[in-house]
């Protein structure tokens, strides 16, 4: 994740996405992938840029991590335990669930650290990781500290994706919404897209798949 070469740096950590928490699935090897990701959030070259498809949240190699940190705290939680329970299992039973778990409060120094990251994308990043984090009955005294970066960074995101996390979890903390954009419905069909020219007597053709 540290390489110099951007496309080692890609693979690196797409092997974090598709094989250490794949499909939201925790594993044994989940919890010291996530300490290491902690250990160089700070690391100078986790500033580097990664490979991006048109469909990526933007930002560099640090910004891309936060998420990650994020995505495997929101298996974790306490909302998280009570889906499993839904589902009749017992979330104690699952060791790297119950190994996972016991990990949160020591993730959200290091990542709330970066929500006053310079660089925009990383801040981003860095408030929504928090979000599941303060979601935790061991860490929710911390949601009042985190309420103006969700309202000021999140809800005010150029991304959509950001935005309607931040509508989603100030309505769960029983927070007031009202004035607060989510995704518009349009914006696909409205955007500026790559298109060609129909043949004479041929339908035209999107030039891509929709977003979904």
């Amino acid at each position: 994740m540290l390489d110099s070469d951007q496309h080692r740096r890609t693979g690196a950590l797409d092997f974090l996405h598709h094989v250490v928490h794949h499909q939201n699935t925790l594993y044994e090897a989940t919890v010291p992938a996530a300490l290491y990701v902690v250990g160089i959030l700070s690391d100078p070259r986790t500033l580097r840029p990664i490979d991006r498809s048109r469909k990526d949240l933007p930002g560099p190699m640090r910004a891309a991590l936060l998420g990650w940190l994020g995505a495997v705290a929101s298996e974790a939680n306490d909302a998280a335990a009570d889906a499993f329970r839904r589902h009749g299992f017992r979330p104690e039973d699952h060791l790297p669930f119950v190994q996972t778990n016991r990990l949160l409060p020591l993730l959200l120094g290091p990542v709330a650290a970066h929500t006053r990251d310079p660089d925009l994308s990383v801040r981003e990043a860095a408030v929504a990781a928090c979000i599941p984090l303060v979601d935790d009955a061991r860490l929710r005294h911390h949601r009042t500290a985190l309420m103006p970066s969700v309202r000021q960074v999140l809800a005010a995101s150029a991304q959509w994706q950001y935005r309607e996390r931040a509508i989603n979890a100030l309505e769960e903390w029983g927070e007031d919404t009202a004035g607060l954009v989510g995704r518009d419905p349009w914006a696909f069909i409205d955007a500026d897209l790559p298109r060609r020219a129909p043949r004479p007597g041929r339908p035209v053709e999107p030039s891509e798949e929709p977003p979904f």
